[in-house]
């Protein structure tokens, strides 16, 4: 239905709308280019629409300027990092408190265990331990799975996004082989020799790849995010963990960005029950942390295995891992802002973004479809939901993406760059929701205009 001579219409005036819009943000990228590749300082940067990245002058709540003086209603709040909203209150003040007592000292402060505590409530996982990000506690999960089972493989999921974890960017080619995903840099040895790959909502597949019995473990989210949302069907999670038991493989659930459906993320929402759960991201309030719980079985295997006269070269940890000042930024977030009366008023107003939408898509005729995921919500190009990443990765458009996320851009609204997801503060409004319904159903009507 989307005429393409039409969408490259468009895009030029809004990529002129954008020049016009951020000339100070245009200055800072031409200097940055003497200095940074792509004069970005994350490569991933390059993705975000319009000629250049709009440089950041800071961030509050739902919101945040640019250099510029543009103020923007923002619902990618960093790609969940900051759900928390920006620089909330109470974490800022446990930061600026912690920050005068000592930043990292290689040593457990009493946040530590009261974090851990509340962790292990929230996610029904009784012991715990913290890393500087989610990518480093899927790896130390995966590290610790080879070590228990005694096995090389690890199955993920195709189309999955578990950080900059080796083992995980792999995907399936046209005769179902595990090979290494497009974007793959370096990989240090071929995909097919760590990983095994299945697709979502597939048990038979899933069955098939554990009967060969090399596998230490499974890492997955209860939900795809990062290549769109798609959903579990019923019973399938659970079915998944019957499957790792009876082939002896570890279950390593990752909530990184499901945590969005609640305080315990979908493992307690649906009552699962993993050998290691990671998280990172939101948990922190902004601030960089990670952390991995595990089951009292999983950590007496660990300590049966790892002789402490070693216990500090394993490769399980690192010198700014569990700092004081991550552990306080934590405390605060977790006891807080993450909490039951906050994720309800999210929640509410994330379905009121997707019904928003809905209403446009149905108004206009879109064969587009919406997914939900409790504070997070997304529209793709496909007239059903899809059940696994293969059929979210072929719903994308790019072409269309840059053009949507460029429009809203310039209408004051910000949206994840890779793909097309909202997801809510506890700082967001219904003002801030009402207002993207009107500039999507704006855009929508101009993008199908005859």
């Amino acid at each position: 239905m989307i005429n393409r001579e039409r969408l490259a219409k468009l895009r030029a005036v809004e990529g002129e709308r954008f020049l016009k819009n951020h000339p100070k943000s245009g200055e800072l990228f031409a200097t940055a280019q003497k200095s940074m590749p792509n004069g970005v300082p994350m490569s991933w940067m390059s993705k975000w629409p319009g000629a250049y990245p709009i440089f950041v002058a800071e961030a509050k709540g739902a919101r945040f300027v640019d250099v510029d003086g543009n103020t923007y209603v923002d619902l990618c709040l960093g790609d969940t990092g900051s759900m928390t909203g920006h620089s909330p209150e109470a974490t800022v003040t446990a930061i600026r408190e912690q920050v005068g007592k000592g930043l990292s000292v290689m040593l457990p402060s009493q946040d530590a265990a009261i974090v851990s505590a509340e962790l292990a409530s929230r996610f029904n996982l009784p012991l715990w331990q913290f890393t500087v990000s989610a990518t480093d506690a899927n790896r130390h999960a995966i590290r610790y799975a080879r070590l228990i089972t005694g096995k090389s493989k690890l199955i993920v999921i195709d189309r999955c996004y578990h950080g900059s974890v080796d083992e995980t960017f792999a995907t399936l080619d046209e005769s179902g082989k595990t090979v290494a995903r497009e974007g793959n840099i370096g990989a240090p040895v071929g995909l097919d020799k760590t990983t095994r790959v299945v697709a979502f909502n597939d048990l038979d597949a899933m069955k098939a790849a554990l009967q060969r019995g090399d596998v230490a473990a499974i890492l997955m989210e209860p939900a795809m995010t990062n290549v769109g949302i798609v959903l579990p069907q019923d019973g399938y999670l659970k079915e998944v963990e019957k499957l790792a038991r009876q082939f002896g493989a570890l279950l390593i659930i990752d909530e990184t960005h499901t945590i969005s459906v609640g305080i315990g993320g979908m493992t307690a929402q649906l009552a699962l029950s993993p050998d290691f759960l990671t998280i990172g991201k939101a948990i922190g309030g902004g601030f960089p942390t990670g952390a991995f719980g595990m089951t009292e079985q999983v950590a007496q295997q660990i300590k049966k295995k790892v002789e402490l006269e070693v216990i500090d070269t394993g490769g399980i940890g690192g010198t700014l891992a569990a700092n004081a000042l991550s552990l306080a930024a934590m405390r605060a977030t977790l006891s807080k802002v993450l909490t039951q009366e906050n994720f309800d008023r999210m929640i509410k107003l994330g379905n009121r973004w997707a019904d928003g939408v809905e209403k446009v898509i149905k108004q206009y005729k879109l064969d587009w479809t919406v997914n939900r995921l409790g504070a997070r919500a997304e529209y793709m190009f496909a007239p059903t939901a899809p059940i696994n990443g293969r059929q979210a990765a072929d719903a994308g458009d790019f072409e269309l993406e840059q053009y949507i996320h460029l429009r809203m851009l310039n209408d004051g609204f910000l949206i994840t760059p890779f793909h097309n997801m909202a997801l809510i503060s506890p700082d967001t409004t219904d003002s801030d929701i009402d207002g993207h319904t009107e500039a999507f159903e704006k855009m929508c009507g101009e993008l199908i205009a005859s």
